[in-house]
Order: structure tokens, then sequence, then C-alpha cells
């Protein structure tokens, strides 16, 4: 088949409601955000409990990453295959059979394989519904529907904010997470019941033939163009959004734990604030020639001009976490711009692959923090905060370099040729 002709499996007359589909896909992604990022307010409590230092705390929580970025290209294989609703609420009864063994874990091991088992699980909530939107729903509508997606996740991490710190006043770390294991498996039925089958393909594809169509994603060069930027960038917002902006605020900054959960949810209002106005104007704005790469492009130079003034330490460090957030709000328009350059039957491979890099760059970014800061207190005698500090700025310096990269393909990628179909 040929990039110009249209998908086999988009033969759907009278694509399905997006409303509907919209709150099950949504419930997933909220609870996988959620899991993402609950360690940052946890932290504490699990650093007390363990006698963890830095390095085993990021180790630790990084294990969602590292299963999370394993399952990717699996994930999308099944994705182009058997659509979402055949995947993602399988993977969603693993993420609560993860979140219940991470609650009765009495150790490190148990609590890292825990937290390996929820990141496997979830692996497919963002990637589900922007595969479901791809095969349903005309292009000009992809970035306003994945924005709405990403409201989703926008609420997930404020609630891993005030609302945990407020509930580890009443409840343990522990009976939190068995409560979230339970809506996690009440999230995964109500999705095999209420989201609809994609179309099928024309024809059956082999394991040989799906492996070929990654192999193409990883081999052509548009992919390498955005990989760089949306996967560090972005994993390394995901790794100190998701564990180290907490201690930064509490160390570097002196912000008692209740004011930092206090900062970190601003700073998520920022992120929902900025899915909100991709959901609501991204349509008009591709209209109006504003695409997604344009805000792709705004929105990180934002995100990573707001890290250097955090790093410095600027005056008024509120606002800048606040832009820091709201930068990152444009990380699901990656998929948009990578997928300009890709026919339909490759998105969920695509997808996939570019949400691989991602979250490889969350997991270095976030178990290297905690091992720059333990290196430096053991070579040098740095304390916490000082060890941060240095961390910090190294994650800078890699942004700086990612969007220089970026910023050198802009012209060679501005227009885009289809890759040609491989299955």
């Amino acid at each position: 088949m040929s990039a110009g002709a249209p998908a086999a499996s988009v033969g759907a007359v009278h694509p399905p409601l997006f409303g509907p589909l919209y709150v099950a896909f949504a419930a997933g992604y909220l609870l996988s955000y959620l899991f993402r990022t609950v360690n940052a307010v946890i932290s504490p409590e699990l650093t007390r409990d363990l006698a963890l230092e830095p390095g085993s705390l990021g180790l630790l929580t990084s294990a969602y990453f590292v299963a999370f970025a394993a399952m990717q290209i699996p994930v999308g294989m099944l994705l182009d295959r058997y659509g979402p609703r055949r995947v993602e609420p399988v993977l969603l009864a693993v993420a609560a059979l993860g979140a219940l063994a991470f609650a009765l874990a009495d150790g490190l091991p148990a609590l890292t394989v825990g937290r390996a088992i929820i990141g496997a699980g979830v692996s497919a909530c963002l990637m589900a519904p922007l595969k479901g939107i791809a095969m349903w729903y005309p292009p000009e509508r992809h970035a306003s529907y994945a924005g709405w997606v990403m409201v989703a996740g926008g609420v997930g991490a404020l609630v891993a904010t005030i609302p945990v710190e407020m509930a580890l006043r009443v409840a343990t770390w522990r009976e939190i997470f068995v409560a979230l294991a339970a809506l996690t498996l009440a999230v995964a039925v109500w999705m095999w019941l209420r989201v609809p089958d994609t179309p099928k393909p024309s024809h059956a594809t082999g394991f040989a033939a799906q492996w070929a169509g990654v192999t193409q994603v990883f081999r052509h060069p548009r992919f390498w163009w955005i990989a760089p930027l949306g996967g560090f960038a972005m994993g390394a917002f995901m790794a100190i959004q998701g564990l180290w902006a907490v201690p930064w605020m509490m160390e570097v900054e002196g912000m008692t734990r209740a004011a930092a959960a206090g900062h970190l949810l601003v700073m998520g209002v920022a992120i929902l604030a900025g899915y909100l106005v991709l959901g609501v104007f991204g349509t008009r704005l591709n209209r109006r020639g504003i695409r997604p790469r344009h805000l792709f492009a705004a929105g990180f130079g934002l995100n990573v001009a707001a890290m250097a003034l955090i790093v410095l330490r600027a005056p008024a460090g509120a606002v800048w976490w606040t832009l820091y957030g709201l930068g990152a709000a444009v990380n699901v328009l990656a998929f948009a711009v990578l997928n300009e350059g890709f026919p339909r039957e490759l998105v969920g491979r695509a997808n996939t692959a570019v949400n691989l890099v991602m979250f490889a760059g969350s997991f270095a970014a976030q178990w290297g923090i905690g091992v720059v800061v333990d290196l430096l207190r053991a070579w040098h005698g740095f304390d916490t905060a000082t060890g941060l500090r240095y961390a910090f700025a190294c994650v800078l310096a890699l942004e700086l370099c990612t969007i220089a990269w970026f910023a050198l393909g802009w012209k060679r990628f501005a227009i885009h040729v289809p890759a040609q179909a491989a299955a």
C-alpha cells in the first residue's frame, strides 16, 4: 500500500462519538499520570520507612519508567494489530496487580518490582487513545482530541499533589495504593465494556511484518529529528515532576513538604491549562496555519527557559515552576508532528517508538539525578541541596543540546513526505 492511499483499517463511515470514548480513556490516563507522579509526595514516607538514600529512591521510582519504556514497542505492535479496546484493559488489570504488590511489599526489592509492574500495566494509557483518535477521526481534529486526553493526565498530576498529601494525614501510603489497585481494576472493566473495536486491517500481519514497521520507524530521519527533544526534555520533566521537584523545593528552596506540594499543584494546574488550550483551540490554530510543530517548538522553548531560571534560582521561583509545567503541556504534539511523516497503519508503532525514548529519558534523568547527588556527597562532601543544584544543571545542559538539534532540522522537516507503509 502506498503512503498516499488511505489505510485500509480506517474504514469507519460513522466514527464513534468522542465523548463516551473520552470518559473511558481519560479515566485510564488519569490513573497512569497519578501513578507516575505520586512518589514525589510520598517520597518522605518512603525514605523514612525504608531508610533510602537519594540514589535508591531514584532507582525505585524510575522502575516505573524502565518497565513502561520496555513495553512500548510490544504495545505499538499490539495496538496496530488488535486495537485499543483489546489491549489497554488487559494491561490496566496488570497495573492493578502491581499497585497491590507495591502496597504489600516489605522491602526495597519488592517495592521496585511492584513499581515496575505498575509501569508495564499503564504503558498503553496514552498510546491507546492516540491510536483510536488517529483511526477514527480526521487529522485536523487530532491536536484538539489529543489535548483533551492530556487534560486527564493533568488532572491526575493534580490529584497526586495536595489531595495525596491530605490523604496521607488519614491513611498510610500502603492503604492509598490498595485503593488505587481497586480503582484501576474497575476502570479496566469499564473500558472493556464501553470502548468499541477499531476497524480491522484488510489483511492480517504477522510478527515479521509488524517488526518491519518498527524498524522502518527507527530508520526514518524524521523520528531522529523529534526524538531527542521530545525524549529527553519531556523525559527530564517527567522525572522532575514525578520525584525530584519536591526534594529540590524542600532542600534547595527551604520549603515545607506541604508548601512544596502546593507548588507542584500550581505547576499541575499550568499543565492542565496548556492541555485545555490545545483541546479547545488546537483545530482552530491548525486551520490558521499554526501547526503542531510550531506549538511544540514554542512550548519546549518555554520549558527549557524556565528550567534555566529554576537552576539559576532567579527570584519569583513559583513563576518559573509554573512556566516549566506550562511549556511541557505541548509534549503530546510530539506524536502529531511525528505522524505527519508516517501513514496511519504505522501510527501505533511510530507513537510508541517516540514514547519509548521519552520514558528512557525519564529513567535516565530520574535515576541519574539521584546518582549525581550521591556521588557528589561521597566524593566532595556536598550536602543534598548542592548535589541537586549540580544535577539539575547537567539536565539543563542536555536540554539545551536537544533544542539546538531540533532547530537545525527545522527547515528540512517543515515539509514532510510520508514514509512508505511497511505493513
